[in-house]
């Protein structure tokens, strides 16, 4: 009876809690469908969204790619909306998250491949010389841009962006754990239920020591990370996160474009003295702007220090932008 009782509760734990999961999931992707529209890449479904002037002319192209547990909605609510009264902006949900799809495996969490698959989302709709904005997670993607795929982008902007190995990384027991059985089976069934829990604490962590804007957790369409899809890949990308920089940070002197880093120096999550200073020394030319008393979203704490920054950067690195719209362009789809 004892040995009965010892595997029916984690069995009946698993069960319960891959029902709330999944009857979770699907809630919220009825509360937070697709706002925008679809480009297929090497087998990948990408979204994005894009906005622009009303009257007249763009002035340049900025794409906007979004940190971990994030989407493009939030990237538009922070800077997009912002941008697009003077730029074309294109704001992507990135490889495996919001309503992007990603194939399997912890190959495709690699930066340099999500790099390479916006950019051939970028070429179908004929881009060139783009400023690509990268916030946090995205800091290990953005300098793929100006290493790997300069017949798109013009200039690079990372902001409070993870980009150089620290002491006491590498995880490689995280990695093997996500990469196997019993990790497939955690996300879809006591991950998501542990996550919503531990969520406010993550809210105010990542915005300390700012408050969180009211609302932004609603209006930035973050429940649609704590989908079981959406959060293993969220997983798998901190899993090769360290070995990515690890192996880019010895190409940065590489980099030949203007280049601009923002960070705040009270960042909790993404420490602006290890990854922001060390890639702006690292780059040749490389413009760093250090925000006292700022945490990990300056693009909400003091929104129109970034807006400058970025428009900057635009000014110097990217050329007047084709403002053709996507729509019907070859092979973007509704």
């Amino acid at each position: 009876m004892s040995l009965l009782l010892v595997l029916a509760v984690p069995l009946s734990l698993l069960t319960l809690g891959a029902a709330f999961t999944y009857i979770y999931a699907w809630s919220i992707e009825r509360r937070f469908p697709p706002t925008g529209r679809f480009v297929t890449v090497e087998g990948s479904r990408l979204h994005y969204r894009e906005e622009g002037p009303r009257d007249g002319a763009a002035r340049g192209t900025i794409v906007l790619l979004h940190g971990a547990s994030s989407n493009l909605v939030e990237s538009m609510l922070g800077l997009g909306r912002a941008l697009s009264r003077r730029y074309r902006v294109l704001a992507f949900d990135r490889p495996g998250h919001g309503w992007s799809t990603r194939g399997p495996g912890l190959g495709e969490a690699e930066p340099a491949r999500q790099a390479a698959l916006i950019a051939g989302a970028l070429r179908q709709m004929g881009v060139r010389d783009a400023v690509v904005v990268g916030h946090s997670w995205s800091g290990t993607i953005v300098p793929h841009f100006a290493l790997d795929h300069t017949d798109v982008t013009g200039a690079i902007f990372v902001l409070s962006g993870i980009t150089s190995p620290w002491p006491g990384g590498y995880i490689g027991w995280y990695r093997r754990l996500i990469d196997s059985r019993a990790g497939w089976l955690m996300m879809r069934t006591l991950a998501v239920p542990v996550l919503l829990v531990l969520r406010p604490w993550m809210k105010s962590k990542t915005f300390r020591p700012q408050p969180a804007p009211p609302g932004i957790v609603r209006e930035g369409f973050i429940p649609l990370a704590f989908r079981p899809h959406a959060y293993e890949a969220n997983m798998q990308d901190f899993a090769v996160m360290y070995d990515a920089v690890l192996r880019q940070s010895a190409r940065y002197g590489e980099i030949l474009m203007p280049v601009t880093v923002v960070a705040g120096d009270r960042d909790e999550i993404v420490w602006s003295d290890l990854h922001s200073l060390s890639f702006a020394r690292a780059v040749p030319g490389a413009e760093l702007i250090l925000m006292p008393g700022i945490g990990h979203m300056p693009q909400y704490a003091d929104q129109a220090t970034v807006l400058a920054a970025i428009e900057a950067l635009a000014e110097r690195g990217g050329s007047s932008a084709d403002s053709v719209p996507i729509e019907g362009r070859s092979g973007v789809t509704g």
